[in-house]
């Protein structure tokens, strides 16, 4: 029997976020929702504000027989711009800061020490600002969120910025995609 864990990640725009998971091998399950606000229950609207503390996150359960917590991480840092602070791309305001919300003492151990290595390995210019953050309540976002990628491949937005995330991601990960991806 499959076992599964839950990797909750805030890399700027859920829509991005989940295009990508959604592809990887060992994947079960992606869900665009926000986590680590004050506000109970928050809207897509409400986030948008920048008031709710509210972060657009993915949560991701994936089979840890197939896929590891840190192949999520590696995936994770290389998808988003991990030394911008709440902002990725045009997408600016605290709802895109990237933050790991860590479910586990494990988790937690294993996303601050990727940090470290990320920042000793020069690989960014500018120093690691990503979050780690022990999880709280997720909301799941709206229903019209779900799949948007999937659903509306010719929008603007993701022709302009989640298709070129989703081919990186592609290219990079091409040994840990799904079959069919």
């Amino acid at each position: 029997m499959a076992r599964h864990e839950i990797a909750t990640l805030g890399a700027g725009c859920f829509w991005c976020t989940e295009a990508v998971y959604r592809e990887m091998e060992g994947v079960t399950a992606v869900e665009p929702g926000y986590m680590g606000g004050h506000t109970v229950n928050p809207s897509y609207g409400d986030v948008c504000t920048g008031t709710t503390g509210h972060v657009e996150v993915a949560q991701v359960t994936f089979d840890p027989d197939v896929t590891s917590y840190r192949d999520i991480l590696e995936a994770f840092f290389s998808i988003h711009d991990p030394t911008s602070l709440d902002r990725q791309g045009a997408d600016a305001g605290s709802q895109y800061r990237s933050v790991i919300f860590y479910h586990s003492g494990q988790q937690r151990a294993a996303a601050e020490e990727a940090i470290r290595e990320l920042n000793a390995s020069g690989r960014y210019e500018k120093p690691i600002v990503t979050e780690v953050r022990p999880a709280g309540p997720f909301y799941a976002a709206e229903d019209y969120h779900r799949e948007y990628f999937a659903n509306h491949p010719q929008a603007p937005y993701c022709v302009a910025v989640i298709a070129p995330k989703v081919r990186k991601f592609r290219a990079k990960f091409a040994a840990r995609l799904k079959h069919g991806a």
